[in-house]
């Protein structure tokens, strides 16, 4: 046996020895260490790593005055002189985003850093340690390892772009299964292991192996790119897995990179044949090193998945599963030799966005049978994810699964407008009670119907197959869960939990719009719901990733399409919609202003200059005219594209915020002379668009629809002489219409936002504590328990989109009022401002930013309005009490206020 050297022990021991020794406890400690933004991070592929820390006091007032960073490559060597960097002893309160400028980095190799800080209050310096773990950081780095498959795709039978739809007109193209493949490799190490970390990429996913274990517990890894310019890779420490004898493995599916004419499909699409690229390196305690990867001496076979679709569903058949495929000592003389085949092109990348995982389970809550031989589970909520089943039955019988978020009439599964058909099977090898989850796909749902198989109670001696246990998994990023919320009014908690099951089920790889029909990346709803997701998840490395792909889909002439990555060239209209491309602009913007991400913006600038100028060249007088406006709000036809504001207001509105946006994020790089131009972009830009819309004398803009009443004052298209005419008149008209709903998809973002920034929460809360127009409320007495896609609930459409989840940001910034003050990024300076209405008593609301989680918690008793306000250290916080009745500067600590009520 070889003997090991356990890394993460040692580690451990090292930090403690680090920090033994001190005489006194600091007032101020150090916790969550950051680098890239992530806790001990593996296979951070940056140049120039950046460090973050937060700090910890039961003190107020507490703020940082120096900091000092030194990186080595040994923990022994931070408390003397680092090998890699010090930074030296530096006067400043930064403590996120701090960049690493010390000496090149090497590959595959763990690093050290230790930060002190000191305080405003005086002392000895707080310090912490911590560690991370690069990637493969030179391209060339990647040569040796080969794609490798079961089988190479033919050029004649590759299908890219993908096609839209059923893709029937393809010929022989895509009708083929691909051979879902086993892929395997031998080898011996015959040294003591310091460390050994494996950086893996599997086209469309793959679950790796290691000596009969899965490495990792990702789900559906890595994240989807455009291939041909990015494949994903994925990092694990497996040096607890080595031994002398190894056996590691691999089972490839499809993904995005290949949707065959099967089933369900939103588009077909054939990039290639399943295929893998894996590197592992393996460093001795001699200080020498190793390296496996895919190459000729790899070998192939069929696994048991012998069907997967993203979009159609899964089988599985036992029968064909070979024991032991990924242990040292398996036999695989008839397996053939793996193919090196040709990938598609993409740069080797390391993930940093979350991975896709297992976040909640579900038990059965009902069930019925509603016709012989049909088991129909419902689980009680709707939401992304898989199934997992236990039976025991005789060899080769058949277990089908129908997943569906709604039923039918009759009570069977309803797939009509989540894509049909979608189903998972499974063929029993007869052996006891057998265990089967889906590996490469999932779909939304909160029922699932069970054919092939009865119930255990309820099984009889002519059933073939017992279901043990029927068990849902949701599916999701994985990104931290960072703001919490609750109130008195249990409609509004209701809400809340309406809209994050709807995030919840979208945040995959991309921001999805819907969890099972279309699985793709449509970009409005990343920046018009980027602080409603924002105030729930970690969402800085996801947001990331979507700037990225929007860089890879951008077109020569600027054009940024409606959906990246974008695998299907949409027609009618939905490839090219200002309001839906703005993304472009919009997110990195606000990564910059929420998490103070600056290198966002450096790097996305040409990206952001390109779209402007390719809005411009389609504007005629500074005004567009095209897009798909307010899509799904609620005027008298069928819900689709805009029926109550015309197409050009929004557009011409979005075009105006994304020059002033532009004209912004210029001067925060220095680029004075550009930032003039865009500012004279965006003038002109308002001009024409007031004259074209606005009636000054009566006030009212366009059709005066909500959404063309709160887009001109929420972007500052307004003139200031005429918002409070505008705001009265949007108030008046929505109280005149009894308090409906009409705002669509890009509208309601707006309307929130005005309607809460100038003094109208209680006429938000007002149209949305009602239940019988369409809206929140009226979902959940018709059922509902994720968001649906449209206002009424419309059973055709989605019942699981995000898109209309815009009340989650009054919540956290009207209700417990946690805002980010004017010109501060970051969250470094906070502004809490609660808005108390008729109906809510209490509220108690939390939100952890990069500096540290600040708690408010307010109640009303006649009155009386108390406030109680935690805020972190190294942050400052302006607290206005309603009315504006009083304003102070708090710095962090918790706090307790008091006012009076009208």
């Amino acid at each position: 046996m070889v003997q090991r050297l356990y890394f993460h022990v040692a580690f451990v021991l090292c930090l403690l020895w680090l920090q033994a020794g001190a005489q006194s406890r600091p007032a101020v400690t150090l916790q969550d260490l950051r680098c890239e933004s992530k806790v001990h991070p593996l296979g951070i592929a940056a140049a120039q790593p950046v460090f973050s820390w937060q700090l910890q006091s039961a003190d107020k007032h507490v703020m940082q005055t120096h900091y000092r960073v030194r990186v080595a490559s040994a923990p022994q060597l931070l408390n003397g002189r680092p090998d890699l960097w010090d930074s030296g002893k530096i006067p400043a309160a930064r403590s996120t985003f701090v960049p690493y400028q010390g000496r090149p980095l090497q590959s595959a190799a763990t690093c050290y850093w230790k930060v002190e800080v000191w305080t405003s209050k005086g002392g000895p310096a707080a310090t912490g340690t911590a560690a991370f773990t690069t990637g493969i950081l030179h391209p060339e780095e990647w040569a040796a390892a080969k794609w490798i498959g079961y089988a190479a795709m033919p050029d004649s039978m590759r299908i890219y772009p993908g096609v839209h739809g059923s893709g029937n007109k393809l010929g022989s193209k895509g009708r083929q299964r691909t051979v879902v493949p086993y892929l395997r490799r031998s080898f011996r190490v015959q040294k003591p292991v310091q460390q050994a970390l494996v950086f893996v990429c599997g086209l469309g996913q793959y679950e790796l192996y290691l000596n009969g274990q899965q490495v990792g517990n990702d789900f559906l890894a890595p994240g989807w790119t455009n291939y041909n310019k990015t494949c994903l890779y994925n990092t694990y420490d497996v040096t607890q897995q080595l031994q002398q004898d190894n056996a590691i493995g691999a089972i490839v599916g499809n993904g995005f990179f290949n949707i065959n004419r099967e089933r369900y499909r939103k588009l077909v699409i054939a990039q290639g044949y399943p295929m893998l690229r894996l590197k592992l390196v393996i460093r001795y305690t001699d200080g020498s090193a190793e390296e496996i990867v895919t190459d000729k001496n790899w070998k192939a076979a069929p696994s048991p998945v012998v069907f997967t679709s993203i979009y159609g569903g899964e089988d599985y058949d036992a029968t064909l599963e070979q024991d032991g495929w990924c242990r040292p000592g398996f036999d695989d003389a008839r397996w053939q030799p793996a193919v090196t085949v040709k990938g598609p092109g993409g740069a080797m990348q390391a993930q940093m966005a979350y991975p896709l995982r297992v976040m909640d389970t579900f038990a059965v809550k009902s069930a019925a049978t509603p016709q012989p031989g049909r088991y129909v589970a419902d689980f009680g909520q709707n939401a992304s994810g898989i199934i997992r089943i236990k039976v025991k039955g005789r060899k080769g019988s058949v277990v089908r699964i129908t997943p569906a978020e709604l039923v039918d009439d009759e009570g069977l599964p309803y797939q009509k407008a989540s894509g049909s058909p979608y189903y998972f099977s499974y063929t029993l090898k007869g052996e006891g009670v057998e265990e089967w989850t889906p590996r490469f796909t999932y779909y939304g749902l909160r029922y699932a119907m069970v054919e092939g198989a009865a119930p255990a109670g309820t099984a009889t001696a002519a059933d073939s197959v017992q279901l043990q246990d029927i068990t849902f998994l949701h599916t999701r990023n994985s990104a931290p869960t960072v703001g919490h919320f609750q109130c008195s009014d249990t409609l509004f908690n209701r809400i809340f939990r309406l809209i994050d099951w709807a995030i919840r089920s979208n945040l995959a790889s991309v921001s999805t719009d819907c969890p099972h029909r279309e699985k793709l990346g449509w970009l409005e709803q990343t920046y018009l719901l980027r602080a409603c997701v924002g105030y729930n998840y970690d969402i800085l490395h996801l947001y990331n990733k979507t700037v990225n792909d929007m860089m890879a889909a951008q077109l020569p002439n600027g054009l940024v399409p409606d959906i990246a990555p974008e695998y299907v060239v949409f027609e009618d209209g939905f490839r090219d919609s200002p309001e839906w491309g703005s993304a472009a602009i919009q997110i990195p913007w606000f990564l910059y202003t929420w998490y103070g991400d600056r290198q966002v913006l450096e790097r996305a600038y040409p990206m952001m200059q390109r779209y402007l100028q390719y809005l411009g060249s389609r504007a005629h007088g500074h005004i567009l005219d095209y897009g798909l406006g307010d899509w799904y709000d609620m005027g008298p036809e069928r819900p689709g594209f805009a029926q109550l504001t015309p197409v050009s207001l929004t557009a011409t509105a979005i075009y105006f915020q994304d020059a002033d946006v532009l004209a912004g994020i210029a001067r925060v790089l220095g680029r004075e002379a550009e930032a003039r131009r865009y500012r004279l972009l965006a003038d002109s830009i308002r001009h024409a668009f007031n004259n074209k819309f606005f009636n000054a004398a009566t006030g009212v803009y366009a059709t005066g629809s909500q959404t063309a009443m709160a887009m001109p004052v929420y972007t500052g298209l307004v003139e200031p002489r005429y918002r409070e005419k505008v705001i009265r008149n949007l108030a008046d008209s929505i109280r005149s219409n009894n308090y409906a709903l009409t705002a669509g998809d890009i509208g309601y973002h707006y309307l929130v936002n005005v309607l809460s920034n100038y003094g109208q929460s209680q006429l938000l809360y007002d149209m949305n504590n009602r239940d019988n127009v369409p809206g929140y409320a009226f979902q959940l007495k018709h059922g509902a328990t994720a968001l649906t896609e449209s206002w009424p609930a419309l059973r055709l459409v989605s019942n699981n989109h995000m898109m209309l989840g815009h009340l989650m940001e009054w919540f956290y910034n009207g209700l417990a009022g946690i805002r980010q003050a004017a010109g501060s990024t970051g969250f470094s300076m906070l502004e809490i401002a609660p808005q108390p209405v008729d109906g809510i008593n209490w509220v108690k609301a939390g939100f952890t930013t990069l500096h540290g989680h600040v708690q408010v918690e307010w109640k009303r008793e006649g009155h009386r309005f108390s406030l109680d306000v935690t805020v972190p250290p190294n942050t400052r916080a302006r607290i206005l009490l309603p009315g504006n009745k009083k304003a102070t500067v708090a710095g962090s600590g918790n706090h307790h206020f008091t006012a009076a009520l009208p």
